[in-house]
């Protein structure tokens, strides 16, 4: 499940968004984004397919168990 947290991180920086940036699309406080994207938290499920949806990829991709787009 590790490659969740570093697929959130890639996803944000290839899409030049900030951690504020998604915080503030997800509707949560940046500080808890912070977390998931550490992986000290996990990542409610309704706010990873959020996720999927804004970044156009499948939850398959951001979880590491298909590596197609």
């Amino acid at each position: 499940m590790n490659y969740c947290y570093q697929r959130i991180r890639d996803l944000r920086e290839d899409n030049d968004k900030t951690q504020a940036d998604i915080a503030k699309l997800l509707d949560v406080h940046l500080t808890q984004y912070r977390r998931w994207e550490l992986g000290e938290t996990e990542i409610p499920v309704h706010k990873l397919i959020e996720l999927c949806e804004f970044y156009k990829v499948s939850v398959d991709y951001i979880l590491g168990i298909n590596n197609k787009v």
